[in-house]
Formats: structure tokens, sequence, C-alpha cells
């Protein structure tokens, strides 16, 4: 299973990590949030343009998640459809609710 490197970079209150691709680039992104489902916890990553901002087209990253014992985290590709489908809908529902609390 791939496995993604990220390095966590605190700024303010936003938390930037860099993924290391496996063609070698870096891409910065925010995590905006990480979740529990079915006992297994996934992260949704927005990445940064050059300047620092959302990408225009909203493209978000969907990974498992991990912290080792020491509380390093990693990242996992999902390979599953079928669970890249319910991931991808438990986050759409979470996306709802914080809409529906900004309201």
């Amino acid at each position: 299973m791939d496995k993604e490197n990220l390095t966590a970079v605190s700024e303010d209150e936003d938390i930037c990590v860099t993924l290391d691709m496996e063609d070698g680039t870096q891409v910065e992104c925010d995590i905006l949030t990480i979740f529990e489902l079915k006992e297994q916890d996934y992260i949704v990553l927005l990445p940064l343009d050059e300047n620092g901002e959302a990408n225009e087209e909203g493209t978000v990253y969907i990974y498992r998640y991990y912290e080792d014992e020491d509380g390093n985290p990693s990242l996992e590709n999902i390979d599953s459809d079928e669970e890249y489908e319910a991931v991808e809908e438990k986050f759409d529902e979470l996306l709802d609710e914080a809409e529906y609390e900004d309201d």
C-alpha cells in the first residue's frame, strides 16, 4: 500500500502539511478535517497554490490517517472504490452539517 509522507507546520491557527508525492514533488495543504468512519481515521487535505491560497478547482485529497505510538502521523491511499465512496459521503455530510451550523 502506498503511504505519503507529511510534515505538519502550524501557522497561526491553521495547520499546514507538506505532502511528499510519489513523483518527487511536494504539495502544501491545509487540513480541512480528520474524522472517523468504521473505526478508521481519515484526513481531508486542501492543496494550496504557489501563493498559499486554496486551489481554484476545489480539489481535496482524502487519505487514511494513522498516528504511531509517538504521535507521528502517516497517510495511506484508499484503494477500494467502495471505501472511498463511503468516506466521500461522510465528508459531504460533515460539510452539510458545517454549512447548517454557519446559517
